[in-house]
Order: structure tokens, then C-alpha cells, then sequence
């Protein structure tokens, strides 16, 4: 049975040169970006959507393309965490919700309800990238 996500058909012209970023060089990478799109995004609008929505796919697919052959899954993985992370950081220091929990709780929902679209879209892509990846690296084992 063909995959419907045919790895193979990357063009390896357009490949980066050298053997790409390691598992903590793109979980690093893939942080810092989403830290720096929210804080830009908190500080203008009180709080996070759109902005770091799109920070959040260009973060999945940057480390899909950037990382070595076998760092997908810390590529698929670290940017939900990343952004759990510092939204919980984030929000109270710039945000203006302080440390009262009420606030830091309301801000905290409508922040995950701004960004849950963009979250949940881009973990499902890059899920399916990883398991149509691994079923090539298997198929090819068993060649």
C-alpha cells in the first residue's frame, strides 16, 4: 500500500548542506523562536494567537528541515512543551496577570484557546511526517 506522503520526492537540491542540526540544536532552536514570537506578541497584544500560531508551524516544519536524519520526533515533539513552557513563564512576567491565579488563569485559557488551532494542526503534520518517515525506514530495513 503507497503512503499518500511520498518522502522521497524531496528535491535534494534544496536539501541544507552539512548533516543539520541535533536533537537539543533543534529543541534549542525550535524554543528560543517560539519564546521570541510570543514575547513580541504579549507584549503588543496582551497576550498570544495568531502570531505565534504561525511561530508554531514554522517551528515544526524548521525542524523538520533543519535537524539530521533521526531528530523528527525531538522536532515534532518540543515545540508543544516549548510553548507550554513559556506561555507559563511568559504570561505573568509581560502579560500584566502578575501573580494573581485568577487572572494568571484566565489569560492562560484564552491564550490556549487562540492557539489550540495552530497547535493542534501542526503537531498532527509533523505526527504523520514522523510515521510516514518511519514506515520508509522500516520498508527499506526489509529490503
Amino acid at each position: 500500500m503507497k503512503s499518500s506522503v511520498d518522502i522521497s520526492r524531496i528535491d535534494p537540491k534544496n536539501r541544507i548542506k552539512g548533516p543539520g542540526l541535533t536533537k537539543p540544536g533543534v529543541a534549542i532552536l525550535q524554543s528560543l523562536f517560539i519564546a521570541l514570537s510570543m514575547a513580541i506578541e504579549i507584549l503588543i497584544r496582551g497576550n498570544v494567537g495568531a502570531v505565534t500560531g504561525v511561530a508554531l508551524w514554522i517551528a515544526f516544519a524548521g525542524g523538520i528541515y533543519l535537524g539530521r536524519v533521526g531528530t523528527i520526533f525531538t522536532s515534532v515533539v518540543a515545540p508543544p512543551l516549548a510553548f507550554a513552557f513559556w506561555i507559563i513563564l511568559l504570561l505573568p512576567i509581560l502579560g500584566g496577570s502578575s501573580l494573581r491565579i485568577s487572572r494568571f488563569a484566565i489569560d492562560l485559557v484564552s491564550g490556549l484557546a487562540g492557539i489550540a488551532p495552530f497547535l493542534v494542526t501542526g503537531a498532527v503534520a509533523g505526527w504523520i511526517i514522523y510515521f510516514a518517515r518511519e514506515k520508509s525506514r522500516v520498508e527499506k530495513v526489509k529490503r
